[in-house]
């Protein structure tokens, strides 16, 4: 074979495997769904049989595709996808003898195209949407497969006869067993069915019994941890009884005759307790929101889920209140809210229209959802916490008296240093464009009002304000009033004032006090800004950062005054940055007072009056525990020495107390799993360990113990000797 023929043989082989492994990507899926199916019928002669049929499927489909791969396919392959061959790839194979010298001509360059040519790809392109499409559809019937409940019935033997009665000598034994757990409306699950006698239901689910014997016992009955009974009745070969399930069960077969051990029980019944609905808020954040300006909505969302499902409809309620102090009055609202989503799942959203509700300064609007599930007959209802839009009223700076002032706001004249900076950037830029005395002049004015700057803020620091112009605005409620809108404060800077060597109050502001203003007042009946440590009306740390920016302003202002503001400006920028921790801080002037104890009777010390005091000589109750069924209990199970009899103890007082009390974070259930097995092996050591070991956490703490009292000393014992030989008669 020459290695044109090879070439056409390899290219038909990689074609051919390339259609194989298409086909095995095909059938694998549904390979899969077969052996799943076989799987949840429990291998069931039918499902293994659609396995089988399912092999041979994707075989003839695999055998199918490759038979297909024969010369002529290939020749059509190559007139198709190379146009070299000049539809004449027929004369490459034997089959077709050329009959003239054209056809032999023809034939020759068509072998020597293939042999000098790129390497032949026919293989056919992947189906890689079908292909997925394939996947995805098996992969929907192997869980649904999967999930379906499988209904099986209850295995049973050959059914007993009236006359195959049990004996004594021949007890009846369990050969059969299904339940029939019928859940609860709400809960929207279906009917299913269990083959064993222990299951984990929801709470008020309903169980359906039935059980086969062999022999047929006279009667059977189902006894329950709790002392109740159920007896079943018989219905053809089998026993059947019903019991709604509220609370977690313990129970046994119970029949004339003893079971085997293995049937005897108990059997457990756990039970799923329907959760209350979960609600979580999506907005707002937080509980409190206080109105923004020009805010005319407030917008409410909520997210809750529930385990079984919610209800329909959620109650939000809206209360407003109004007025303010001991004169508030509210007003209430309910909205009622239909949720999107799915019934395990929803969405609230409601928006409040601020306007409608006729919401003014000083009143609160306050939100809350409610939220029930479907269970019946009782619903669960989960409340949100309470959800505040508050809009404030006006702030009312407020004194006390002279030594006493409530908390405020920084003035807001603490502001105004990054005027200097702007001012002294500004000059900088248009120096070039100004005369040097110009420019000195300007550069002397803006250093000017540094200085009155940081006069200002000496006077917080007990420094003397000599030769300080008037300054705009006066009164601290005007301040007040500016930070409040957002202004910056106005400065008025008048020829300063050379002097500041005179008199003491000769550089102070030259301006009429306002009546009922607090630094008015201070200024004219006191007289502590020039003694730094009088001043207090800053903490010291504040004290000390405004201190570190007025020396930052001494440096701005020597540059600005002496015409360097490109000196001036790092000055100006640091004393900026500590002016604005300033404002971060917090004002608070404590009053220098001191505490006024109520004063001391001498005539009531020592004066020897024991008028209301109790008798010294009472002796110590001996502590009880409150309940000692547990602790004698506990007492009862510990472990013997060999020789020793073991000491039993009241089970049916203990059981009695497990059912009536709560036990924490111990297992009822299993305790009285334990109890049972003991009561049934009373000689048994590993049950009595096992029982002790759970009841130990149930055990009271033993109550905190009374140390020896000290001795008092010769002298105490002197003391209390004759007081207690002064009481006896």
């Amino acid at each position: 074979m020459n290695a044109v023929d090879a070439r056409l043989r390899n290219a038909r082989d990689a074609a051919r495997r390339r259609a194989w492994v298409d086909a095995a990507l095909v059938a694998a899926p549904w390979l899969l769904v077969a052996a799943t199916l076989a799987w949840r019928t429990h291998a069931a002669p039918w499902s293994l049989a659609v396995v089988v049929a399912t092999l041979l499927a994707g075989a003839l489909h695999a055998w199918q595709r490759g038979r297909g791969f024969d010369d002529r396919w290939l020749a059509r392959q190559l007139d198709a996808r190379r146009r070299d061959m000049d539809d004449s790839a027929d004369l490459l194979f034997p089959h077709a003898t050329p009959d003239t010298a054209l056809q032999h001509l023809q034939r020759e360059r068509l072998r020597q195209r293939v042999q000098n040519g790129s390497a032949i790809d026919l293989r056919a392109p992947w189906h890689i949407r079908g292909l997925l499409v394939g996947a995805a559809l098996a992969a929907a019937c192997i869980v649904a497969i999967v999930l379906y409940p499988a209904t099986q019935p209850a295995t049973r033997t050959t059914p007993a006869t009236p006359e195959a009665a049990a004996t004594q000598a021949r007890p009846a034994r369990l050969v059969g067993q299904r339940i029939e757990i019928r859940q609860p409306a709400y809960t929207n699950l279906p009917t299913r069915s269990i083959d064993t006698l222990e299951a984990k239901i929801p709470e008020g689910s309903t169980l359906h019994w039935q059980l086969d014997f062999t022999p047929t016992p006279r009667r059977v009955e189902l006894v329950f941890h709790d002392g109740e009974r159920l007896a079943l009745r018989r219905e053809g070969g089998s026993w059947i009884g019903s019991r709604r399930i509220a609370k977690p069960s313990l129970y046994r077969l119970q029949l004339e005759h003893p079971l085997p051990p293995e049937q005897a029980g108990p059997h457990r019944l756990e039970v799923v307790v329907d959760q209350p609905p979960q609600l979580r808020a999506l907005q707002p954040r937080q509980t409190l929101s206080l109105l923004e300006p020009g805010q005319r909505s407030w917008t409410l969302e909520f997210e809750a889920t529930d385990d079984y499902g919610l209800a329909p409809n959620a109650r939000l309620q809206i209360t407003r209140t109004i007025g303010g102090g001991e004169n508030i009055t509210t007003r209430k609202q309910v909205v009622t809210l239909r949720g999107r989503g799915d019934p395990t799942g929803k969405r609230y959203r409601h928006r409040i229209d601020l306007a409608a509700l006729g919401l003014v300064a000083g009143d609160d609007v306050i939100a809350r959802l409610s939220i029930s599930d479907r269970r019946a007959p009782d619903p669960q209802t989960t409340q949100s916490p309470s959800y505040i839009l508050r809009w404030p009223p006006e702030p009312i700076p407020t004194a006390t008296d002279l030594d006493g002032l409530v908390k405020r706001v920084m003035p807001a004249y603490f502001r105004s240093q990054r005027q200097i900076i702007i001012d002294a950037e500004a000059l900088l830029k248009e120096k070039p464009a100004l005369a040097a005395d110009r420019y000195l002049a300007r550069s002397d004015a803006i250093g000017v009002d540094q200085r009155l700057l940081r006069l200002r803020y000496g006077q917080f620091l007990g420094e003397e304000t000599g030769g300080t112009p008037k300054v705009l605005p006066t009164n601290d409620a005007q301040d007040l009033q500016q930070v409040i809108l957002g202004e910056e404060p106005a400065v008025a800077a008048a020829e300063p004032h050379d002097d500041e060597h005179g008199d003491e109050h000769a550089g102070d502001l030259q301006r009429q006090p306002t009546f009922g203003e607090e630094q008015a007042v201070l200024e004219q009946f006191g007289h502590t800004h020039d003694h730094a440590e009088a001043a207090t009306l800053l903490d010291p740390g504040t004290r000390k950062l405004l201190r570190a920016a007025l020396d930052e302003m001494w440096q701005s202002e020597l540059n600005l005054r002496q015409g360097h503001p490109e000196l001036a400006l790092p000055y100006a920028h640091r004393a900026l940055a500590f002016i604005k921790q300033v404002q971060q801080a917090e004002r608070i002037y404590l009053p220098r007072i001191g505490s006024q104890l109520p004063p001391i009777d001498p005539s009531r010390r020592l004066g020897g009056e024991r008028e209301g005091l109790g008798d010294r000589r009472d002796p110590l109750a001996e502590a009880t525990t409150a309940d000692p069924v547990v602790a004698e209990a506990w007492r009862a199970l510990a472990p013997v020495t060999t020789g020793e009899a073991a000491t039993a103890p009241d089970l049916d007082a203990l059981a009695d107390w497990v059912a009536s009390h709560e036990t924490g974070d111990a297992d009822p259930l299993e305790l009285a799993v334990a109890i049972d097995a003991l009561r049934r092996d009373a000689n048994c050591l590993d049950c009595r360990q096992r029982l002790r070991q759970l009841l130990w956490p149930l055990l009271a703490p033993p109550p905190a113990g009374t140390g020896e009292r000290p001795s008092a000393g010769p002298v105490g014992n002197a003391y209390l000797d004759a007081l207690g030989r002064e009481a006896r008669p």
